[in-house]
């Protein structure tokens, strides 16, 4: 039995009841989605396709993505879903559960533990709750309005997440892939926080977040972001203490990019970001 076998710790409480039946299940999910993923990882017969932007994509991104549609059709069928691999379906209640079965396929298809299974749940659009699950490693993070941030790991209980108070320049910026600030014109923006920090890794994806979240990273920036990507993200980084942000500074899983910190380091990381920023 591996530590992903073991079962999940109790969920401590949110605050709205409806909030709180949701966080439960979506860590059952993602503990359940991620040994799906675990099924395919480092095996040598992993065939990997090209979707329609040139990403990859494995039989353990879809497989994975359909159990937690399934399961969110058992538990909650009035819903709404959006996921990265099979597309949206509308709902009536009010929730959308936000999907990214393998945030960092290239890390999974590569051998690397550091991928990340990720769920967000809007509610009238804004965000309520998510979760940040590691697969190999079995580290999860997770949160609900209101309702504080937790970590936990293997069979532990949950303990309250917390970010770090360390500022940039004596902490770790993590990033995903450093061409992507270059794919969006901000090569600079990455050699200014780079240069910012006291140490720069590129732990990326869902991965990095979960460091910032837990205190083990002051920052962690992306220059391109879908939904998928980010809406686990705000809940768990401000329930943990920090923020999460576009490259502005305004707190949203709709902005196509990210920017995550704990209150020592995060003007620095913004006045910096600020410089590279779209138009509003």
């Amino acid at each position: 039995m591996t530590a992903a076998d073991h079962p999940s710790a109790p969920i401590p409480p949110a605050r709205d009841p409806q909030v709180a039946a949701r966080l439960e299940k979506a860590v059952e999910m993602a503990r359940r989605a991620g040994r799906v993923t675990l099924e395919h990882f480092r095996r040598d017969d992993l065939a990997v396709e090209r979707k329609a932007d040139n990403s990859p994509v494995t039989v353990a991104d879809r497989s994975a993505e359909r159990l937690m549609r399934e399961l969110i059709a058992e538990w909650f069928p009035h819903d709404a879903i959006v996921g990265e691999e099979l597309g949206e379906q509308s709902g009536a209640s009010g929730f959308r559960w936000i999907l990214d079965p393998i945030d960092g396929t290239k890390s999974f298809i590569c051998g690397v533990p550091l991928y990340s299974t990720l769920i967000g749940v809007e509610r009238d659009g804004q965000s309520v709750l998510g979760v940040i699950h590691i697969p190999a490693l079995d580290e999860c993070v997770y949160a609900a309005r209101g309702g504080g941030a937790f970590y936990s790991q293997g069979g532990a209980a949950p303990r309250p997440a917390r970010v770090s108070n360390r500022p940039l320049a004596a902490g770790l910026f993590a990033t995903s892939q450093v061409d992507s600030f270059a794919k969006r014109g901000a090569l600079a923006a990455f050699e200014r926080l780079q240069a910012a920090a006291y140490v720069t890794r590129t732990w990326g994806d869902g991965y990095g977040y979960l460091l910032v979240a837990t205190g083990r990273a002051e920052a962690m920036v992306d220059p391109i972001m879908n939904v998928w990507d980010a809406a686990a993200l705000l809940p768990v980084l401000e329930e943990a203490g920090g923020a999460f942000t576009d490259w502005n500074g305004v707190a949203t899983i709709h902005g196509g990019e990210g920017v995550a910190a704990n209150p020592a380091s995060l003007a620095d990381v913004l006045a910096i970001t600020r410089a590279f920023s779209r138009p509003s």
